[in-house]
């Protein structure tokens, strides 16, 4: 038995299922559950490149149940957040969202999370495998402040994303969203949904936040409605494809922001917040010497971790040029493509030379996408 092996039969038995990975064990549908960011979840529900295509050219519906939704509550509330994370919470439109990171004093990402706010309320979104550390770095600054964290259960989330992901919720009468970070609530079949479309770089993403007693409802009418389901690998290769990244993998705790170049997550004018000074100074007094970056690949898949290298060897006097965070082989009706995120080295990305790596005995080269591939 491998440490992998040994690894997974450890976190079977801490985390548990999702509610839709216990609707799907009564199915016919075949599936195998693993660890997916702090649950366990369905792996596949089709053939890899079916999956693949759905996400990218149809639409997919897929297991949202690592997410754990959190109110705040309290006459602090808007205050209190706004001191505690990156990006803009005063300014959310009445139904809208902004994704953000957490930080230290010392300006390193402590995780991300989203803030949802739905009238007067506000509302996170974490990552089950992040929730408790985040809600212990939350709740140690709640100090004077009129703010209570309250945890909300009975509910869950299916994904729904892909190109005709607004064909999908059509046919259901369902309301659809045109603009990204905003969202709505709608009756269906007696259930009260709650509908939020996230971010995405290739295709639309929408979150619906269904009670549990209605999640197979919900599951069954997007299926209907020719939503393809997909597994959390599906899921997993298609983020990388769009270069979003996940704290814990390609983000880490020892990160200042500006080395995420998620510049999305960052608002330069809106107050105070813990690590604030930091990333002021960074943005008026310099640079980092690293980003996050996209990249393509052509070779072997490597493992994170894998260091990258110039055409030159050194680069800025370092060993390396980076070293890859996520990558993945995108299996796709027309052939496989590798895909990655690495943290990149300022100097290697100033000399815009192709970069390499080696998986085992294989030889394999990298190139820094300036924007989101065609697939």
């Amino acid at each position: 038995m491998t440490q992998t092996d040994l690894t997974e039969i450890d976190l079977a038995t801490t985390i548990q299922a999702t509610a839709l990975a216990t609707v799907l064990e009564s199915s016919t549908l075949p599936h195998k559950l693993g660890p997916y960011r702090g649950v366990l979840s369905p792996l596949e529900l089709d053939a890899p490149e079916r999956e693949i295509a759905a996400l990218t050219s149809e639409a997919a519906i897929h297991d949202l149940g690592w997410l754990k939704r959190v109110a705040v509550h309290g006459e602090d509330r808007f205050r209190w957040l706004s001191g505690m994370v990156t990006n803009t919470v005063d300014e959310l439109g009445a139904h809208g969202g902004a994704w953000n990171l957490v930080l230290n004093a010392q300006g390193r990402v402590q995780g991300d999370l989203m803030v949802w706010r739905e009238g007067e309320g506000l509302e996170l979104d974490i990552a089950a495998n992040q929730y408790e550390k985040l809600m212990a770095h939350l709740e140690h600054f709640i100090i004077m402040d009129d703010v209570e964290l309250l945890p909300l259960s009975g509910e869950t989330a299916i994904g729904l994303t892909g190109p005709n992901a607004d064909e999908v919720l059509a046919r259901l009468s369902m309301p659809t969203l045109t603009e990204p970070l905003t969202g709505t609530r709608v009756e269906w079949n007696g259930l009260d949904l709650r509908i939020l479309r996230g971010y995405g770089v290739m295709a639309p993403h929408y979150e619906i936040w269904v009670p549990l007693a209605g999640v197979g409802k919900l599951w069954l009418g997007l299926r209907t409605a020719a939503a393809t389901p997909v597994g959390s690998n599906a899921v997993e290769a298609f983020r990388i494809a769009e270069g979003i990244p996940a704290y814990g993998i390609d983000i880490a705790e020892k990160d200042l922001a500006q080395e995420t170049s998620q510049m999305r997550a960052l608002h330069f004018s809106k107050g105070c917040y813990l690590g604030q000074e930091v990333v002021e100074r960074i943005r008026s007094r310099g640079n980092v010497h690293k980003h996050l970056r996209q990249l393509e690949l052509s070779g072997p898949v490597p493992a994170g971790g894998t260091e990258l290298h110039c055409d030159d060897g050194a680069a800025d006097g370092e060993t390396t040029a980076g070293q890859i965070t996520s990558a993945v082989a995108l299996p796709m009706l027309t052939g496989s493509r590798v895909f990655a995120l690495g943290m990149i080295r300022g100097g290697a990305e100033a000399r815009n030379q192709t970069l390499h790596y080696t998986v085992g005995s294989e030889k394999g080269t990298a190139k820094i996408l300036a924007e989101a591939p065609a697939l």
